[in-house]
């Protein structure tokens, strides 16, 4: 099956190509980790809060997704099941940014840090009780540290979830646009 339509506007453009765009988003993951981890952690000395955590792994998972599928190529019906699970990752990232966004406009009552790190949480409690507890936040989730074009670091996180939650939806819904 020929899924190329040689006579459409921008056929030779990088982004109709899916190994480049899902090698972009794996670069872009793999930056903002790197930015995270050795800048903002390493250098500002912001440590994470549980929040945080769960959307670095959510970047890890999208941005693995990303290299798997620029290492394997798919074709038409690949393309589908690599978008839905860039979808996928990004909308369970996208959800907790959107929740620690939330948090950061809207804090919790005590500003103490009752939830504790997510080391904690998950090994003294259940998944069922810790994760309640991450979701409430807690004064270090709420905090506002560090800001870049005014926007706050679950907040950039949103962004990219949803760029990336769009490219996948777009690579489910249009596979065929999309060259090998």
């Amino acid at each position: 099956m020929n899924d190329v339509t040689h006579n459409a506007p921008g056929h030779g453009s990088p982004l109709r190509h899916f190994r480049l765009v899902c090698l972009g988003v794996f670069v872009a993951c793999a930056g903002m980790l790197a930015f995270a981890i050795f800048h903002l952690q390493g250098r500002l000395y912001l440590d994470p809060c549980p929040m945080c955590v769960l959307q670095r792994y959510a970047f890890f998972l999208v941005g693995v997704v990303a290299l798997i599928a620029a290492i394997h190529n798919p074709d038409f019906r690949g393309r589908r099941v690599y978008g839905g699970f860039l979808g996928f990752f990004s909308l369970l990232g996208g959800g907790v940014a959107a929740n620690h966004t939330w948090v950061q406009y809207f804090p919790p009552e005590s500003a103490g840090c009752a939830a504790g790190d997510l080391h904690y949480l998950v090994n003294t409690f259940s998944l069922a009780q810790a994760l309640p507890k991450i979701f409430a936040g807690s004064g270090e989730c709420s905090e506002v540290k560090w800001r870049f074009l005014l926007l706050s670091i679950p907040e950039w996180a949103l962004v990219w979830f949803v760029a990336f939650f769009l490219l996948g939806a777009f690579a489910m819904l249009k596979p065929g646009w999309f060259r090998r």
